[in-house]
């Protein structure tokens, strides 16, 4: 874990360190307006992002909808994501992501920030990594792609009653679509996920292994989103979004929906730096937590 931690704080310093890059004077636009999950990068351009997201419960969902009051378990996930471009006519980028997570049962929610690992009530470490590849499929669109990952778990197989992350190699696309109007003040962007998680049932598990972690394993995974945003200025931009989340079971006996909404705002520090920060709220569900996400990120463009 100190590894992981030291890692990332000599990324972060590098980036902070690097030159500016005049994306404003080249395009006409900030990189928060062009660059938004749909447009990919130039030939050696690189794109770097931290984004962390801590979620926190004390409701549930049963199969019907009805929900419960529950004690508190919160998660806290570290998203990492580098992608460069590789190709003259900017149709194809590559990448890889990496999640750490740290996850608590009871106390309170800020207690996942502490990264403790005692296998009772806390977990934390590296989960997954994933080689990705991002691609503009149709070259007259250029504000359509889709983003290709295939996630490892890599973190230790053991019970414990604290759940960790799904116990699955997970390959997962994304769909992405944005369109501007109102003279660059809106855009709505949207974005369709398929993803498939490969992995044996729970019933399956062995007394040494986690059957909690594997109830998403033979399953389709299909959230639908949607995101209005307003443009304040050309460095920030503020937005609503909604999503509409579904779990289909393909032979594990586990399905699940949800629906969320939430709101944030992203901000151009340097010509470089982007932060971004939301909210978001589960609203109803089946099979779920009905809790609350905070999430903050920072984005480097070079």
């Amino acid at each position: 874990m100190k590894t992981i931690k030291r890692f990332s704080t000599l990324l972060l310093c590098a980036i902070l360190s690097m030159p500016l890059v005049a994306q404003e004077e080249e395009t006409g636009t900030t990189n928060i307006q062009e660059f938004t999950p749909s447009k990919l990068l130039r030939k050696g351009q690189w794109d770097i992002k931290f984004f962390n997201g801590l979620y926190t419960q004390t409701r549930v969902a049963d199969d019907s909808g009805n929900i419960t009051d529950a004690d508190r378990q919160t998660f806290f996930t570290n998203t990492n994501e580098v992608y460069t471009g590789v190709s003259e006519n900017r149709r194809i980028n590559v990448g890889v992501i990496f999640q750490v997570r740290s996850n608590v049962l009871g106390g309170s929610a800020l207690d996942a920030l502490s990264f403790k690992n005692d296998n009772v009530t806390t977990r934390s470490g590296l989960s997954t990594i994933a080689p990705s590849i991002r691609v503009q499929p149709f070259k007259n669109i250029s504000n359509f792609s889709f983003t290709s990952s295939f996630y490892i778990p890599v973190f230790e197989d053991k019970p414990s009653p604290v759940f960790f992350d799904k116990r699955s190699y997970f390959w997962e696309t994304r769909f992405f679509y944005d369109k501007t109007f109102g003279g660059n003040k809106w855009q709505l962007f949207t974005q369709a996920d398929f993803g498939y998680n490969f992995g044996e049932k729970s019933v399956d598990a062995s007394e040494d292994e986690n059957s909690g972690e594997r109830f998403a394993n033979n399953s389709l995974f299909l959230p639908l989103s949607a995101f209005l945003s307003y443009f304040p200025s050309a460095e920030s931009t503020l937005f609503v979004n909604v999503q509409q989340a579904f779990l289909i079971d393909l032979g594990n006996d586990f399905s699940q929906n949800y629906t969320q909404l939430g709101i944030g705002g992203k901000y151009q520090i340097t010509e470089v730096l982007n932060l971004e920060a939301s909210y978001g709220t589960f609203v109803r569900g089946n099979s779920t937590g009905i809790g609350q996400t905070f999430s903050l990120g920072l984005r480097a463009l070079f």
